[in-house]
């Protein structure tokens, strides 16, 4: 973080490293879903990598991928707000919170963390909503 300075730029260094990695393992996980038999299917039909990255493996991919995104679309809100706890002079929800809790001020500081709770919901939700457009084919959504 102290390599970034107490800019806007460490948080988002904080952010990315806290959401990285479960994006890169459900990422992987979903390529590696497609079937052994589709994709001899596909490699029956002289199917090169490309279209077969984009027509199977992706689609595969992408309830692992949205499921990704939801669990980072709350853990990136929860790294920015402890990022901010450490690292930053005057603004933000995380320097919000320790400031009031230095004054004893309980009221503010639940305020605020009913604030970075509500937010949360609504970020995994609007996540939630797109995945359902977008993998309306698959069991999970359909119910199957």
């Amino acid at each position: 973080v102290m390599w970034f300075g107490f800019d806007w730029q460490s948080k988002a260094a904080v952010v990315i490293i806290m959401t990285f990695f479960p994006m890169l393992v459900n990422t992987v996980a979903g390529l590696a879903a497609s079937g052994h038999m589709e994709r001899d299917l596909m490699r029956t039909y002289a199917s090169g990598y490309w279209p077969t990255l984009i027509k199977l493996r992706l689609p595969a991919a992408a309830p692992f991928i949205f499921n990704a995104l939801k669990i980072n679309s709350t853990l990136a809100l929860i790294g920015a707000i402890v990022a901010e706890f450490f690292g930053t002079p005057v603004v933000g929800m995380g320097f919000r919170i320790s400031t009031e809790v230095g004054r004893m001020n309980i009221d503010m500081v639940w305020a605020e963390i009913a604030v970075a709770a509500l937010a949360g919901s609504v970020f995994y939700g609007v996540v939630a909503l797109v995945e359902r457009a977008v993998t309306f084919w698959h069991p999970s959504v359909r119910g199957g």
